[in-house]
């Protein structure tokens, strides 16, 4: 239950039509990375059910969390060159609305 530190890369995309979010056209992907998530957590509740060894555990625990970071740095890539893009092209009070809302998710992920 390794984590892929590429994934991010992997998950972001290109364009996007206006009106859609940054990750609409990988949705998909997404869906499917999650779903391989929870079921690494299931794996987990299972270790501990069969009292499987602590250190294997914790490895794994790191495993989903490597692989939520990736997933959420993929949809911050894919937020920041389209929301924050379209945003920043329209200037105003919105682009200023969308790069602190950026900038405070930023932050949210670095203090996780």
């Amino acid at each position: 239950m390794t984590e892929n530190p590429d994934d991010a890369t992997a998950l972001a995309g290109g364009p996007v039509a206006a009106g859609e979010h940054g990750y609409s056209a990988h949705k998909e992907n997404y869906a499917k990375r999650l779903r391989r998530i929870e079921g690494q957590v299931r794996g987990i509740a299972r270790m501990i059910d069969e009292d499987k060894y602590c250190i294997d555990i914790l490895t794994q625990i790191s495993a989903v969390n490597s692989a939520l970071q990736s997933v959420a740095l993929g949809l911050l890539d894919e937020h920041l060159n389209h929301c924050v893009t379209h945003a920043v092209a329209s200037g105003g009070a919105e682009a200023d609305a969308k790069l602190a809302e950026a900038s405070a998710a930023i932050a949210r992920l670095v203090r996780s």
